[in-house]
């Protein structure tokens, strides 16, 4: 008897070659006697799909992308491809760097007794410097509504209400959470449940930063925020000079501090992470500049297309549910 028999673990992946030292195999064995079911739906290349099907062998469903599901954003459909196959009442949607033990997948279970759709917390291990430069956005996040993970919890009876989400937007995460709650489904943003992730290699990291910034067209009271980040900067300098540089400095360490030690994190975020959040501010006032350039000229390079809109408004989302229960 499986111990969480009914929770399905479900993994979109595309990926480009195998990398070296994989440890993904032997996690998603371990995955396999837990939940009740595993399914792995990859868009990957076919010499790099059947490697991944010798590695895994029957450890898990694996199966490729249903062409009915298929948009612009490749792991909205492979989620798409694999809720179409789900027979549990609980799912778990997670990226192929997520790594769950026992007690984080029972954890989020059982969140979604009291909720359809559940937000636990990432965090970096191991944790090079460009993770714990990371880990100050996620810190932030955490003081300012929630940090958005490379995994959630879903109650597959909510999903079928709301008819499935777009797969033709940059922040799918997001996407999905607003397709539930427009349907009448309730949300919970847990972060005193940490989960571990894999931190990605600087050059795929140096590689996400404008793609971040541009998510924000999702939230624009963000995005404006972050756009007027680097002019206001750049006021209060030549005004106070380097005092103000400390002061802003200074406010971003507690701003992250506070997320830091919020339910905790501060078992999982060291200190250095609050300490480099204003870098990351830094870069993000200057990646929203881009982002919005990406936006003007017809949105953000995205494996290999382009997706102009980060996330359906709510307000739009609402409608349509109206309209397909008229």
């Amino acid at each position: 008897m499986k111990a969480l028999p009914d929770v399905t673990y479900l993994l979109p992946i595309r990926r480009r070659a195998v990398p070296p030292g994989d440890d993904l195999p032997a996690y998603l064995a371990g995955i396999a006697k837990i939940v009740g079911d595993a399914i792995v739906v990859d868009g990957s290349e076919p010499a790099v799909f059947n490697a991944h099907a010798a590695a895994w062998g029957n450890d898990v469903r694996h199966v490729p992308v249903d062409p009915a599901a298929r948009g612009a954003n490749g792991k909205a459909a492979g989620v798409r491809t694999g809720m179409a196959l789900v027979a549990t009442e609980y799912v778990i949607v997670a990226d192929d760097d997520v790594r769950y033990g026992f007690a984080e997948l029972a954890a989020v279970r059982d969140a979604l007794a009291n909720a359809d759709v559940v937000r636990p917390q990432n965090y970096f291990d191991p944790r090079p410097w460009h993770a714990v430069l990371d880990a100050g956005r996620s810190l932030i996040a955490r003081a300012t509504g929630g940090d958005w993970p490379g995994t959630l919890g879903i109650r597959h009876a909510a999903y079928v209400r709301a008819g499935g989400y777009d797969a033709g937007v940059l922040f799918e995460n997001l996407e999905l959470v607003r397709t539930i709650r427009a349907a009448g489904g309730t949300e919970r943003v847990r972060d005193d449940i940490f989960v571990a992730r894999r931190p990605p290699t600087f050059a795929h990291f140096a590689g996400q930063r404008v793609r971040q910034a541009y998510d924000e067209f999702a939230r624009p009271a963000r995005l404006a925020v972050q756009l007027a980040a680097a002019p206001a900067a750049a006021i209060l300098i030549r005004r106070t000079g380097l005092a103000g540089a400390f002061a802003l400095a200074a406010l971003a360490t507690a701003i992250a501090e506070v997320g830091r030690r919020r339910a905790g994190a501060y078992r999982y975020f060291s200190p250095g992470a609050s300490l480099l959040a204003s870098l990351w501010v830094a870069e993000r006032a200057i990646t929203s500049w881009l982002a919005l350039a990406a936006r003007l000229s017809g949105g953000i390079p995205y494996a290999g297309s382009r997706l102009r809109i980060a996330s359906t408004p709510p307000r739009v989302l609402q409608r349509r549910v109206r309209e397909a229960h008229a």
